[in-house]
């Protein structure tokens, strides 16, 4: 469980910040953002990979998961050296490449995992959807953060780039909630196992889980990211920054939550 828990989490946040790169140009920002940023996914990716290496899933049929990654991580490393050389052109096709294989991963991996409730035979694609809204949640929370802070190191920096972060950010929420909101109701449609029973399941028995899973991952991001707004729209940067490091911290431990549900229960929520 902890082995499949770390490679879901940490290659979905790795691969997340390579997509949220997609919405910001290195010709506006200048390329040292860009390569602090891909080569702390790359080092994500790497991390994840070696520990994978030393503690291999139980609970997974095949290796194209793992294989997709590490090709993104060499793609994300090629990325950092053709981003610093100025070619920013090549520089967006590399990055695209790189986040292709990313999702990739995620994409065989959600669907070669074998723990889960079966409901209709959709089980895997319910699971893919969540994992990929989770991808875009963690990804986009911590590639703001740390965008907040170039702000510290080019002070003249216009404020609409952190702006677009934010909204993207703020989609990413709003999506990831639709795919918690989705899993139970096609749970209710296809009446597998009655929706009450689940619900019970989650609010009493697996309350220790539940809960955290349900303040952190669902309030706090929404409450954090409104207040992220206000203070961007006053243009204060630092409280703005301030703010994602909570939210950082509240949507890991929401998706920590998440994937300890899954396997508790054999469904995504």
């Amino acid at each position: 469980m902890i082995s499949s828990t770390f490679f879901f989490l940490f290659s979905q946040l790795g691969v997340g910040m390579l997509f949220t790169l997609l919405f910001i140009s290195p010709r506006a920002i200048g390329n040292s953002f860009f390569k602090f940023a891909s080569l702390t996914a790359a080092i994500l990716m790497a991390v994840v990979l070696g520990f994978d290496f030393l503690f291999p899933s139980p609970v997974r049929n095949g290796q194209i998961p793992v294989i997709a990654l590490a090709v993104s991580a060499l793609l994300t490393a090629a990325y950092n050296r053709v981003v610093d050389a100025g070619k920013f052109r090549a520089a967006f096709w590399v990055l695209i490449a790189a986040t292709a294989a990313g999702l990739i991963s995620i994409t065989s991996d959600s669907l070669a995992f074998t723990r889960l409730l079966t409901i209709g035979g959709w089980e895997n694609w319910i699971l893919l959807v969540n994992h990929l809204a989770a991808t875009l949640l963690l990804g986009s929370v911590m590639l703001t953060m740390v965008f907040g802070h170039w702000y510290l190191v080019i002070p003249g920096l216009s404020i609409e780039h952190l702006a677009l972060l934010t909204k993207v950010h703020m989609a990413a929420i709003g999506i990831r909630i639709v795919t918690i909101v989705a899993s139970l109701v096609f749970l209710q449609i296809e009446r597998t196992i009655p929706l009450s029973a689940i619900v019970s399941e989650l609010m009493v028995r697996q309350a220790l889980f539940f809960w955290p899973r349900l303040i952190f991952g669902v309030v706090l991001p929404v409450v954090l990211a409104g207040m992220i707004w206000s203070t961007i729209r006053l243009r204060h940067t630092q409280a703005a920054t301030g703010l994602l490091y909570l939210a950082v911290v509240a949507v890991l431990f929401g998706e920590f939550f998440s994937k300890f549900l899954l396997f508790a229960l054999n469904m995504p929520i």
